[in-house]
């Protein structure tokens, strides 16, 4: 396998790599994401947000008195892929935890592999119910999918909406979040219409005259932003217009930039502060992010990868053993109720997941995200 080492303020990012000799004086954060492929630009912001907080930290000292460093490996969205980086970042690497996995389906192979090896999961882009239903080693920093779909019916079921389309993999995933869709309509005497595409397929004119056959009142978007953002483009094109909610898992600032202008009005939920907003989280991170050298400005994506940085950051602090994988994980587990600066998480034996935090943003005509 071809390596490519990336170097960035004194820390390490490899893609791709079989071996790699680590400093014995770290701590060693192994990610699988997708750096190239049809969500490259998504798995590029996650790194990218926990590597600008991670050098901040460096500069300051480190934790517990050793630097952390990132060994990122290429997925390429693929799940095969991201379960055999788990087992060369666990190995080969000596990871004492992973960090920031894209979804769901790319941690199903991951996460037992962790939990064997006593080794803590934390912070993956997924609010979906494998995630949610997890061994214990795994920790979430984002509320779940449930709470972002209730979140958008609650609005659009409450200004009259009855036909619901959900749009979702046809996987175990995406069949699962139908099915959260499902049981919340169920309540109110309704059933979702299904409208399920493979994943790194592309739609073609057929598929989105299927689609608008189902006759929405809106659709509810679960899948990834270059199929949503193709779903919107082509709708537009034919001079329609579809109230569209998408869930956070679409990366608002991917699927703004691949939809354009048909971007317009779409709902996207969020699971961290608006990175407009004054929280002082947002600007940490957002200085952070430039003294790492970075000129674009900070999406939702950069700063869930900060805060999910910060939060790891403080757990390896609270580690009665620096560079342990097993007091990182007790240290997590003890963590409590802890305020990264305007986003609190808190954990607690038996409760993994940090954040019930949701917020229903608009893309507006001038492509920001309001809420």
């Amino acid at each position: 396998m071809k390596q490519t080492v990336i170097r960035w303020g004194g820390l390490l990012t490899l893609v791709g790599a079989a071996t790699v000799t680590q400093a014995q004086d770290a701590w060693v954060v192994g990610q699988s994401a997708p750096l190239t492929g049809s969500n490259a630009a998504f798995g590029k912001d996650i790194r990218d947000g926990a590597l600008a907080y991670f050098k901040w930290v460096n500069a300051r000292g480190g934790a517990g008195g050793k630097p952390i460093e990132l060994v990122t490996l290429d997925d390429a969205n693929d799940r095969k892929t991201a379960g055999a980086n788990t087992q060369k970042l666990l190995t080969a690497n000596n990871a004492v935890a992973l960090f920031g996995y894209a979804s769901a389906t790319l941690s199903l192979d991951a996460m037992p592999q962790a939990d064997k090896a006593g080794v803590l999961f934390f912070a993956p882009f997924s609010g979906a119910n494998p995630v949610r239903q997890a061994p214990p080693v795994v920790f979430t920093v984002r509320a779940s999918y449930a709470d972002e779909l209730e979140k958008m019916l609650a609005f659009w079921t409450g200004v009259g909406a009855k036909q619901v389309v959900v749009v979702h993999y046809d996987d175990e995933v995406g069949k699962q979040n139908l099915a959260v869709v499902a049981e919340y309509l169920k309540k109110q005497d309704k059933t979702p219409a299904a409208f399920s595409i493979a994943r790194n397929a592309k739609l073609d004119a057929a598929s989105i005259a299927q689609l608008l056959a189902l006759k929405p009142d809106v659709i509810i978007s679960t899948v990834l932003s270059g199929p949503a953002a193709d779903i919107s483009k082509q709708i537009a094109a034919r001079g329609a217009f579809v109230p569209t909610s998408s869930l956070s898992f679409v990366g608002a600032q991917q699927y703004i930039q691949a939809a354009g202008e048909s971007s317009a009005g779409v709902s996207i939920t969020q699971v961290v502060p608006n990175p407009s907003s004054r929280a002082p989280i947002v600007a940490e991170c957002a200085k952070a992010m430039q003294e790492a050298g970075m000129t674009q400005p900070m999406n939702s994506t950069h700063l869930e990868a900060c805060i999910g940085a910060k939060v790891l950051t403080e757990a390896m602090r609270r580690a009665k053993k620096p560079g342990d994988a097993r007091s990182l994980l007790a240290a997590m587990q003890s963590l409590g109720r802890y305020d990264t600066g305007g986003f609190v998480v808190n954990y607690a034996p038996g409760q993994n997941h940090g954040s019930k935090f949701v917020e229903l943003a608009m893309v507006s005509r001038d492509g920001k995200l309001k809420n």
